[in-house]
């Protein structure tokens, strides 16, 4: 069953290019029949110069055309398992965000009803702080901790779900880790 993806307008916004014209471009191309990467290498070709991260952009339009011609669903990743995102603001700074993430989740035996199988790991760099973990219903999860002017952003991006409702459970999940990181 055919899709349109949330984002044609936002793809239409950035490249000039209503979706509907982006559409009708990649099927007269034949690119129903081609890989991801050639769809995304045919988008790019016809993105505009001025165009700020080409690249990123024909992602988005190939993506989107893979939904909107039924071969991916909305959330889905190329190779077919699921991903999604929850997030949330602290007043603090990284190490801040850092060691309330830790407080929360270090002592959990389970996550979501899952056991870890590797992790979780931490690091760092000068501008951002990450925890990544895998579960054993192959779920993994990467934390983002970025700086947002005096306030510290945290994303638990989520990766190699099975279904779109098991993104829409582990999304519950780690948004109660969140807030209970607000404290």
């Amino acid at each position: 069953m055919a899709t349109k993806s949330s984002n044609t307008e936002a793809i239409a916004r950035a490249t000039g290019k209503a979706w509907d014209n982006w559409s009708t471009d990649l099927r007269e191309a034949g690119a129903e029949k081609l890989t991801h990467k050639e769809i995304a290498q045919l988008a790019e070709a016809q993105m505009p110069s001025d165009l700020h991260n080409p690249e990123w952009w024909a992602q988005s339009v190939a993506v989107a055309f893979e939904q909107e011609i039924g071969r991916r669903l909305p959330g889905q990743a190329q190779d077919g398992t699921f991903q999604g995102s929850a997030t949330i603001t602290l007043h603090t700074d990284l190490d801040g965000a850092l060691a309330r993430w830790i407080h929360v989740t270090q002592d959990l035996q389970f996550f979501n009803g899952q056991q870890l199988t590797d992790g979780p790991s931490i690091s760092s760099s000068e501008r951002w702080r990450y925890w990544r973990a895998s579960f054993s219903d192959g779920t993994k999860a990467q934390v983002d901790m970025g700086l947002k002017g005096d306030k510290t952003s945290i994303a638990v991006n989520i990766t190699k779900a099975e279904s779109h409702e098991s993104v829409s459970e582990w999304k519950r999940f780690w948004r109660q880790i969140l807030t209970q990181a607000k404290g």
